[in-house]
C-alpha cells in the first residue's frame, strides 16, 4: 500500500491541467473561487476514477471516433494552455480567464483531462494488494487517492495565491512560465505517445 500511496503522490503532484489551472484560479480569483474550482476538480476526478473502475471509460474509449474527438479536444486544450503559459512573457501566468471559474468548470476540465484518465487507469489497474477482494481494494484506493489528492490541490491553490503576492524578478517569472509550459507539453507528449 505504501508503494501505491507513493505512486499516487508523484502522479498527482506533477504539473498537469488540474494543478496548474488550480494555481491559476487561486492567483486570479482568490481562495473562495479557488476552493469552488478545486471541489469541481475533485468531483470530476472521482467521476473519472469511477468510470475507470467500472470499465465505462474503456467502453467509451473503445469507439474510435469518440476517442479521437476526446483526444483532439483534450490535447488541443493542453497545447493552448501550454502556449498561453509560455508566451506570458515576464508576467507570472498559470491560466488567464475572463470569468470566475466554479464547480462546473472543474468537472468539465477533468472530463477531458487526459492526465486524469492516465493516472486513474494506472492506479486502479495496477498496484494490486487485495486481489481476492477487488471492490474492497478499489474502495481503499479511492480513500487513499482522495486523502492525497485534496492536500496537493489545496497546496497548488495556495501556491497560486502566494506567488501572485511575491515580487519576483522578470527573469524568474519567465523561467517559471517556461517550466510550466514544458510540463504541459510533456503531458501532451505522453498523451500522444499513449495513442501510438
Amino acid at each position: 500500500m505504501l508503494t501505491f500511496a507513493a505512486a499516487v503522490f508523484f502522479l498527482i503532484v506533477t504539473p498537469g491541467p488540474g494543478v496548474l489551472s488550480t494555481a491559476g484560479v487561486g492567483s486570479a480569483f482568490g481562495a473562495r473561487a479557488g476552493t469552488r474550482y478545486v471541489m469541481g476538480l475533485f468531483i470530476g476526478t472521482n467521476l473519472v476514477a469511477l468510470a475507470v473502475i467500472t470499465g465505462l471509460a474503456a467502453l467509451i474509449l473503445a469507439y474510435p471516433l469518440l476517442r479521437s474527438i476526446l483526444f483532439i479536444l483534450s490535447t488541443g486544450y493542453l497545447l493552448y494552455l501550454a502556449f498561453r503559459i509560455a508566451t506570458a512573457g515576464s508576467k507570472l501566468a498559470f491560466v488567464e480567464t475572463a470569468h470566475e471559474p466554479g464547480i462546473w468548470d472543474g468537472i468539465a476540465l477533468q472530463a477531458v483531462n487526459p492526465k486524469a484518465y492516465v493516472v486513474n487507469t494506472t492506479l486502479f489497474s495496477g498496484f494490486a494488494f487485495l486481489a481476492s477482494a477487488p471492490l474492497a481494494e478499489a474502495a481503499i484506493k479511492l480513500v487513499i487517492v482522495n486523502a492525497i489528492w485534496l492536500p496537493i490541490h489545496f497546496a497548488w491553490l495556495w501556491a497560486g495565491i502566494t506567488l501572485r503576492r511575491l515580487n519576483l524578478g522578470a527573469h524568474v517569472q519567465r523561467v517559471l512560465n517556461l517550466g510550466m509550459a514544458g510540463a504541459m507539453l510533456l503531458v501532451v507528449g505522453l498523451a500522444v505517445w499513449s495513442v501510438w
